[in-house]
């Protein structure tokens, strides 16, 4: 298992944001970690619903914060929510895990 800042070795990925964002993006990220144990216990109850909405305020909330892959990874989780198809949801999911991991945020004015 994975311990938060460990990267297995993978890269890490860069994002540049604005500075006026320092204190809030630890938190955003925080929160996209619980979205993940969200997601998977959505799953295991089938609530896919809650997986749709889940990906669409992702899909809304990570561009606002310069995270564009969060709004990508959110647009195919809304997309596999409204599919039902649990495979890539739980694909998806891992995505959005190993991107907070791995995002390392650098701030500019």
């Amino acid at each position: 298992m994975t311990r938060h800042g460990e990267t297995n070795g993978k890269d890490r990925i860069l994002v540049r944001t604005d500075v006026l964002f320092k204190d809030l993006v630890p938190g955003f990220l925080n929160n996209r970690r619980k979205d993940v144990i969200s997601i998977h216990e959505a799953l295991e109850t089938c609530n896919f619903e809650a997986i749709r909405i889940l990906g669409h305020r992702l899909m809304g909330d990570g561009g606002s914060y310069g995270f564009d892959a969060i709004s990508e990874i959110g647009a195919a989780l809304e997309q596999a929510a409204t599919n039902k198809d649990s495979e890539k949801i739980h694909r998806y999911a891992g995505e959005l895990s190993d991107y907070v991991e791995r995002v390392e945020v650098v701030y500019h004015d």
